[in-house]
């Protein structure tokens, strides 16, 4: 399709408003709830729909330069400019004459209705011919086109329509008949159910084929059904505009100080893509009279007036905020806690208190400043001084194509061309492209639009078209603008001792690096769309038919709120099916790579594990509140060891003696009262010291530690004190709140918080699979026994009946298999039904309910 200039045309509506447009047609449209609803519309009604959509587009685009007018025949009144000079052409009314269209003009269009008069359709189009060629005078470059919408239904003598088409071919003026129930091949092939048989009278039969005639006659015009135009209207594409070209200089090398050895050439550059974005939208608000009541429109209480709101702003600064500064004036920043915080004691001021403390300031008096990482530079003048640019794009150096980063490649593609005019210019160009295409390389380039304006950093890559060569410009980040981070290899493990680590849950095995390149072979789109005429499959994704679903749904809703007059008898209909297309992939390609994703899953043991809902303590199950799990639980906790020890086996402290070589910083922070905690850099584990430690009863410092004295002859030795107990690792994985070292201790004392259900037992869960399959876990049977015991009564209580469910067949499978401990499983299967799946039955007996039935949890641990 040939691209168009965007805007620079002129629209010239063509309404039948004779009486048989009155006819009524029903149409069947989808309800809220996804039912088929039936409305009832005129002839008039349903075409006018195809028009006020069509200048939607054009409000929406915002053109003044894209304008339209609406000329209707059948019209009680009689208003056009030939009437007006030489008389004739009766029941001819020009409603809106041509210009910008607005919101008015779509009001105009539902205020008008059928009429009890008689109009002849050429007699409309003639005058929207003379009209529009008068309006735009001897302007050849603008686009002129002309919709006629009509159901055919009156009769009219077409006289001298062969004049009407030399003129309109003459004038370079496209037609565009839009007919009611008019034949149509595409709309034959509709479903039954969106198009119902129409049988048509004979006046409407000849008109159709009258138009059809009349519209073969011209270089450009066609005929088509109003159902399948608006089928079509509403459909997403990408208009291919022509982009207006803008002059600018390609240089190379300096001309101003070694002009014989650089190069200028006059270019001109054009947008190659262009990035459309979703409409800025506005506010409203009721519009209010004196009374500060409503305003009505016409007298009708039901109608009330809007207007839109205006940003306003306004400057307040924070006084309170003066004498809270630091030595750096960096103001402290407080949130809006409690008024009393109950850890300090501090009182803190109200929202009312801190709102009397803002004063505000008018605009002048206030200084524009820049952010720098965590202060603000003034600058007085509102900008920092503009770096001295000259107009250009400027090439800085060659380098293999090979070498450019894709990723580097941001915004929008633009042309650069010669200038057309100029053959010495264009044969420059093609030169330097020829070579660059030759060499295989491109040019990094400066740009500067204007002189004195910012400079971009692009890179220039050679194209050659079928009758032209000239460059693509990509523009690039400047180097300041690039972060580049370092990742972990995902292949390769070192050690802290710097050994490679051969194998290794994170390293992929060669079986599972195979399942994964069968899987991902088995979703190539390159060869799952439809065959073509060779019987060869095409690809089934295509980029340029893949639409954004937020902007073209959403401009749907503003179109569709505009057309319809109520929103609940007629809501927001469903997508385009060409948005929906690349939704769902295609059926075939999930049955052929159905195998391979049944391998990746056997190979990395994938398992779905249900959504829970969690009643959270006994005020949830008396009251009935649910809670869905919260799956940013894992954020809230400390990933790394936890430095308090929770196990009485632990109350024994390691002593620090205190000497005078020690590090002066730890010995402050013993003397300063509280409590401090060394890590040990070997071991990992924490050393508490408690400020009661190194003081005396009087509250006074104890002297510093001597040496004690040789014991002499007969002198009883001292009695040695105790030896330190060795401190536990509570085997607590970073993210976890249960540790393997005491897990039934660490599964109770956090069921005893009571918001931490769910994690509890998901990491009890966890641990008892982690503990039973570890060598020489049969010391630990009798344990885990008891934590199962534990975690399956939580379950069943708490309405974690799906992740005991879950869990049980998992831990099964994880004991049955090779290297497995089909021991441990033995003993619970001796446990019998009290250890089994929970049924239904037990689950209604707490509250709860369960997909389990009590067959099944019998048959499961028999």
């Amino acid at each position: 399709m040939a691209a168009e200039r965007a805007g620079y045309t002129v629209t010239m509506f063509v309404v039948d408003t004779t009486p048989p447009m009155g006819t009524l047609k029903t149409i069947e449209f989808p309800g809220p709830e996804g039912e088929t609803l039936e409305k009832t519309v005129t002839h008039l009604e349903y075409v006018l729909q195809f028009a006020k959509l069509k200048i939607q587009e054009m409000i929406f685009n915002g053109r003044k330069t894209d304008q339209c007018g609406v000329v209707t025949f059948g019209s009680q009144v009689t208003s056009n400019i030939i009437n007006e000079r030489n008389g004739g052409y009766e029941n001819v009314e020009e409603v809106f004459s041509i210009a910008q269209p607005t919101a008015n003009l779509l009001s105009k269009l539902d205020s008008l209705s059928p009429s009890n008069v008689k109009g002849d359709a050429m007699d409309g189009l003639i005058v929207a011919i003379q009209t529009q060629a008068e309006y735009l005078g001897k302007k050849k470059s603008w686009t002129r086109k002309i919709v006629l919408l009509t159901n055919g239904e009156c009769p009219f003598e077409p006289e001298h329509w062969e004049a009407a088409v030399q003129k309109m071919d003459d004038l370079g003026v496209s037609l565009t008949v839009v007919g009611v129930d008019f034949d149509d091949q595409e709309v034959q092939s509709m479903e039954p159910k969106t198009i119902s048989k129409v049988i048509k009278s004979f006046t409407s039969s000849q008109n159709e084929k009258f138009y059809r005639k009349l519209t073969s006659s011209m270089r450009s015009g066609v005929v088509g059904n109003c159902t399948f135009a608006l089928q079509e209207i509403s459909k997403p594409d990408i208009k291919n505009v022509r982009s207006t070209l803008m002059g600018n200089i390609l240089r190379l090398g300096d001309v101003d100080t070694m002009a014989e050895e650089a190069i200028e050439i006059v270019v001109k550059a054009s947008k190659y893509t262009s990035i459309s974005r979703a409409k800025a939208w506005k506010k409203f608000a009721l519009r209010e009279d004196d009374s500060g009541e409503a305003m009505v429109i016409d007298g009708d209480d039901s109608k009330v007036a809007f207007a839109p709101l205006r940003l306003q702003t306004e400057y307040y600064v924070d006084r309170s905020t003066d004498d809270e500064q630091d030595a750096d004036g960096d103001v402290k920043m407080e949130d809006n806690a409690n008024p009393l915080d109950e850890n300090q004691g501090e009182r803190k001021a109200t929202d009312e208190e801190k709102e009397n403390n803002l004063e505000k300031v008018e605009r002048e008096e206030l200084v524009r400043g820049f952010k720098y990482g965590s202060t603000y530079v003034p600058c007085p003048d509102g900008q920092f001084l503009r770096l001295p640019t000259k107009k250009g794009i400027d090439i800085c150096g060659f380098f293999p194509v090979s070498k450019f980063p894709r990723e580097l490649s941001m915004g929008e593609i633009q042309y650069i061309w010669a200038e057309p005019t100029d053959p010495q210019q264009q044969v420059a160009l093609s030169s330097m492209v020829q070579a660059m295409r030759e060499k295989e390389c491109v040019a990094i380039a400066r740009w500067v639009s204007r002189d004195d304006m910012d400079p971009k950093m692009g890179v220039l890559y050679p194209e050659a078209f079928e009758r032209v060569e000239c460059f693509l410009w990509a523009q690039m980040p400047f180097a300041d603008d690039i972060r580049k981070y370092g990742f972990a290899s995902l292949d390769k493990l070192i050690s802290k001792n710097g050994e490679e680590i051969k194998s290794h849950p994170y390293i992929p095995t060669e079986s599972q690096q195979n399942a994964m390149d069968d899987f991902v072979d088995a979703l190539d789109l390159m060869n799952a769309g439809e065959k073509d005429e060779e019987g060869n499959r095409t690809p089934w994704f295509n980029p340029a038919e893949s639409y954004n679903p937020a902007l073209h749904r959403t401009k749907q809703a503003m179109f569709h709120c505009a057309v319809v007059t109520d929103i609940a008898s007629n809501p927001l209909p469903p997508p385009h099916p060409e948005l929906l297309k690349y939704f769902d992939p295609p059926k075939k390609l999930l049955k052929r790579a159905k195998p391979a994703i049944v391998q990746a899953q056997e190979v990395f043991r994938v398992k779905e594990i249900p959504k829970r809902v969690v009643k959270r303590g006994a005020a949830a199950n008396n009251k009935g509140h649910e809670y869905a799990a919260d799956d940013d639980e894992m954020l809230l906790l400390n990933h790394k060891r936890p430095k308090s020890i929770d196990s009485p086996m632990m109350d024994v402290i390691k002593p620090e003696p205190i000497s005078p070589f020690k590090d002066k910083g730890k010995a402050k922070a013993m003397d300063s009262g509280s409590e401090t905690e060394d890590e040990d850099e070997e071991t990992g584990f924490v050393t508490v010291q408690h400020p009661e430690e190194g003081r005396r009863l009087d509250g006074k410092k104890p002297p510093l530690a001597t040496p004690e004295p040789t014991p002499q002859r007969g002198v009883p030795l001292p009695t040695p004190a105790r030896s330190v107990s060795p401190q536990i690792d509570l085997g607590r994985a970073p993210g976890r709140i249960i540790g393997t070292t005491f897990p039934l201790k660490d599964f109770g004392k956090n069921l005893e918080q009571g918001d931490v259900v769910s994690k509890a037992v998901e990491d009890l869960r966890e641990v008892i699979v982690e503990v039973v399959m570890r060598p020489f876990a049969s010391k630990r049977h009798e344990e885990m026994i008891d934590c199962l015991r534990a975690l399956r009564d939580t379950c069943l209580k708490e309405d974690e009946i799906d992740a005991w469910n879950a869990f049980l067949p998992r831990l099964k499978e994880d004991c049955l298999r090779k290297n497995g401990n089909p021991e441990f499983w033995m003993q619970v299967k001796d446990l019998g039904r009290d250890i089994s799946l929970i049924s239904n039955k037990e689950a209604r007996k707490y509250g709860g309910a369960a997909s389990v039935s009590e067959k099944r949890a019998e048959e499961f641990i028999a």
